[in-house]
C-alpha cells in the first residue's frame, strides 16, 4: 500500500493538500489517457477579467519617502465549470494581466508565505467590503461612504499589510476606513481549500487497496469517481472497503481497489463540489506573470480535483508528487516505489535510486522567478514533467509614473517579445489582445498615461523582477 512516510507526510500536507498545482501525469503504456490539462490537486479555477466599478484612487508611500498613485479596488474573475469570484491585489508592483487562468493555492504556496500579517487581512477581509456593505461600514465610522470608497479604503488596508507600504485613499470616508481597519484588525487562522486531494499520485499492487487519497472540502458533499478509460472493475473505496461515490464535508480517506489479476496500468480518481470559495485563499496565475490576488467574495462555484494510482505485478511501481516549498525557496519532489525492485531516475542531472516500499524527499533549490522543466521516468513506461516559475515574494519598489493613472484596462498591444510588467496602462474597459498570453493588461494597480516615459518605466520593471507566478503543469508526451 502507498504510504508517505515522517516528514514527507507532514510537507506534503501542509504544501501540497490544496495546490491544485500538479495534474496528472502520463503514462506511455497500458493506461488510460488523462487529460492535459487536468485540474490538479484540487482548488478553483478561474479567468482574470477587469476591475469592477468599485474602485477608488489611492496614494502609495514607499519606504525611502518616494511616492506613486495607484486605482485600487475589487477584480471579477469568472470560474472555469461556473460561479464568479472577486477578488483583492497582494501584490502591488506586479501588473494583472486580463484573461489570465489562475489558480486557487494555500498561502503557503502564494507570497503570503512568510508574511506574519496574513492573518490580519483575512481578518479585514470578514470585516470590510464587500462581506459587509458600504453602508454598513460606513454606520461604524459615521460617514456617507459609497461602493467605491469601501472598495479603495478596503484595498488600501490590505496594501499597507501585504506589500509593506502606506497606502491613503484620495477620499477622506475612504481613509477612515483604512484608518479603520488596520487599528482593529486581529490575526485569523488560514482558511480552509474548496476541494483538494492529496497526494495526487499513489502505486501499489492489483488486488490490494491503493491509497489512501485524502479528499477535503468545505462543501457539504462532494461526488468521487473513477475517470473514464480505467481498467474494468477498478472502484474507490473507504477504509472498510465499501464503494465510495461522494464524501463529507472535511477530510476523507477513499482508496483505488484494483481487482486481483489487472493488467498493469492506471486510473485517475476525479473529486468535484459545488461550494463557496473561503475569503482569503490565495489565486496565482498559471498562464504567467500576473499579480497574486486574494479572495474577497464567491457565488456558489464548481471545483474539481484529481489523483491517479499506478499499479503493477512486478518490478519498480513509481509515484510522485511535487509540491512547492516557498519557505525554502524551491521545490520538494516526493518519490515513492510500491514495488519489488528499486527503481533509479534522473532528476536535472542528478541520478536517485528509491528502494522497494521506499518514499524519498528530494529538496530542488531554484531562484525567485527561475523557470524550471524537468521529466521523471520510470518503468513501464512511466514519464511526468514538470515546468513552472518560482514565485513566493511579491515584487520589489521601483521606479514609479508621476502622473495621475487612468482606471481602465490597456487594448493597446504588449510586444510578446519583452512583457510589460509595470503597473498599468489606459485603455478601453472592455479590454483587448495583446501579445502577450492572455490579453490585455490591467491598469488598475498604478499607471499614467501610455507615453514613451512610461513605456520606459514598464521596462524598468521588468528589470526589477515584475513577480512571475509559480506553478506546476505536468504535460503528456507526444504518443501517449
Amino acid at each position: 500500500m502507498f504510504s508517505f512516510r515522517g516528514r514527507g507526510a507532514a510537507r506534503l500536507a501542509a504544501a501540497t493538500l490544496v495546490s491544485g498545482l500538479v495534474a496528472a501525469g502520463s503514462i506511455a503504456t497500458a493506461v488510460p489517457a488523462f487529460a492535459d490539462d487536468a485540474p490538479g490537486m484540487g482548488g478553483v479555477t478561474a479567468k482574470l477579467g477587469g476591475m469592477t466599478e468599485d474602485r477608488g484612487a489611492v496614494q502609495i508611500t514607499e519606504k525611502d519617502g518616494s511616492s506613486w498613485p495607484v486605482d485600487g479596488g475589487l477584480f471579477k474573475m469568472e470560474v472555469e465549470g461556473g460561479g464568479t469570484l472577486f477578488t483583492y491585489c497582494i501584490d502591488l508592483r506586479t501588473e494583472a494581466k486580463r484573461d489570465f487562468d489562475y489558480k486557487e493555492v494555500g498561502w503557503e504556496e502564494s507570497s503570503l508565505h512568510n508574511n506574519e500579517n496574513a492573518g490580519k487581512i483575512l481578518w479585514i477581509l470578514e470585516n470590510a467590503y464587500p462581506k459587509l456593505s458600504a453602508d454598513a461600514l460606513g454606520g461604524k465610522l459615521g460617514v456617507d461612504l459609497d461602493k467605491k470608497e469601501a472598495a479603495a479604503g478596503t484595498q488600501a488596508a490590505i496594501w499597507t499589510l501585504s506589500d509593506d507600504v502606506k497606502a491613503t485613499p484620495k477620499e477622506e470616508d475612504a481613509k477612515k476606513l483604512t484608518e479603520y481597519l488596520l487599528e482593529k484588525a486581529v490575526q485569523l487562522d488560514e482558511p480552509k481549500a474548496s476541494l483538494s486531494v492529496s497526494p495526487s499520485s499513489v502505486a501499489g499492487k492489483a488486488g490490494e487497496k491503493i491509497g489512501p487519497v485524502t479528499v477535503d472540502t468545505n462543501a457539504e458533499t462532494a461526488k468521487v469517481s473513477v475517470a473514464a478509460g480505467a481498467p474494468a472493475g477498478v472502484t474507490l473505496v473507504g477504509k472498510d472497503g465499501k464503494p465510495v461515490t461522494e464524501v463529507p464535508k472535511g477530510s476523507t480517506e477513499v482508496f483505488f481497489d484494483v481487482p486481483a489479476g489487472t493488467a498493469d496500468g492506471a486510473a485517475e480518481l476525479t473529486a468535484e463540489a459545488t461550494t463557496k470559495v473561503s475569503l482569503g485563499r490565495a489565486f496565482v496565475s498559471i498562464d504567467g506573470p500576473s499579480q497574486t490576488l486574494i479572495l474577497a467574495g464567491s457565488s456558489e462555484s464548481t471545483v474539481t480535483a484529481k489523483a491517479s494510482a499506478t499499479w503493477a505485478k512486478t518490478g519498480a511501481v513509481p509515484a510522485v508528487t511535487v509540491a512547492k516549498d516557498c519557505a525554502k525557496g524551491g521545490l520538494e519532489v516526493i518519490a515513492s516505489n510500491e514495488g519489488d525492485e528499486a527503481w533509479t531516475f534522473d532528476l536535472k542531472g542528478t541520478s536517485h535510486t528509491v528502494a522497494p516500499g521506499e518514499s524519498k524527499t528530494i529538496a530542488v533549490p531554484l531562484a525567485e522567478d527561475e523557470a524550471y522543466k524537468f521529466t521523471i521516468t520510470g518503468p513501464n513506461g512511466f514519464e511526468e514533467t514538470f515546468e513552472g516559475v518560482l514565485d513566493c515574494k511579491t515584487a520589489t519598489p521601483g521606479p514609479k509614473p508621476s502622473e495621475t493613472p487612468t482606471t481602465e484596462p490597456s487594448t493597446e498591444p504588449t510586444p510578446s517579445t519583452s512583457p510589460s510588467t509595470s503597473t498599468g496602462t489606459t485603455g478601453d474597459t472592455t479590454g483587448g489582445s495583446t501579445g502577450t498570453t492572455g490579453g490585455g493588461d490591467l491598469a488598475e494597480t498604478g499607471s499614467s498615461n501610455a507615453t514613451p516615459m512610461i513605456a520606459g518605466i514598464a521596462a524598468a520593471l521588468v528589470l526589477v523582477g515584475g513577480g512571475a507566478v509559480f506553478f506546476l503543469r505536468k504535460k503528456k508526451t507526444a504518443g501517449n
